[in-house]
């Protein structure tokens, strides 16, 4: 579904753009490009006094806070370099922000997102971020189950894989929410705020 308004407390909630994610290669979108979206996004957002939320994933050293269970892809073991976990600079250094540390794909499930957000009195949240299929997918879906309505930033989202970014989408997101580009969620928020 197109982008049709946004409500009067809708929050940004960018999902791991942090030093070490934004420098893999991601398509459809380069992530530099995601980043400068996210950010046109972010300034407008905090110009209309609305939240915004940067989500990153940290693990400790030892991995022993990572999520469990036995799967069929590759693992990511190894020492990550010293500041992998940092939101990049670009959108860091604003401390009206929220930031929220996950340990999973999806940034509702062990965090205090959710009481940030009430707390906030927002109702909907706009998704920015890498990868598309993985955080920012696994966040919409929670968001949605929560309650919040969820818009999807379409151009401000990459992945590591083209075909897993275009099948959230056109078959998971308009099932999740409105999506829009960058261009019609800052005209939509315009709007909406004259």
């Amino acid at each position: 579904m197109a982008l049709t308004t946004l409500d009067p407390r809708t929050a940004l909630v960018v999902i791991d753009l942090q030093n070490g994610i934004v420098g893999a290669p991601t398509a459809p979108h380069p992530a530099s490009d995601v980043v400068a979206r996210t950010v046109e996004l972010a300034d407008a957002f905090r110009g209309h006094g609305l939240p915004v939320v940067l989500v990153r994933v940290s693990f400790a050293a030892d991995g022993a806070d990572a999520v469990p269970g036995r799967t069929e892809a590759a693992g990511r073991a190894g020492t990550r370099p010293e500041g992998w976990d940092q939101v990049v600079a670009e959108l860091a250094g604003h401390p009206e922000d929220v930031t929220v540390t996950k340990r999973n794909w999806g940034a509702f499930h062990g965090t205090g997102l959710d009481v940030q957000l009430r707390r906030r009195g927002v109702t909907q949240i706009v998704l920015t971020g890498i990868a598309t299929s993985i955080g920012v997918e696994s966040t919409a879906r929670a968001a949605h189950e929560h309650g919040y309505h969820v818009t999807l930033a379409t151009d401000a989202m990459s992945d590591l894989d083209a075909e897993a970014h275009r099948n959230s989408l056109e078959r998971i997101f308009p099932r999740l929410g409105e999506s829009g580009t960058t261009a019609e969620v800052l005209e939509t928020l315009a709007k909406t705020r004259d």
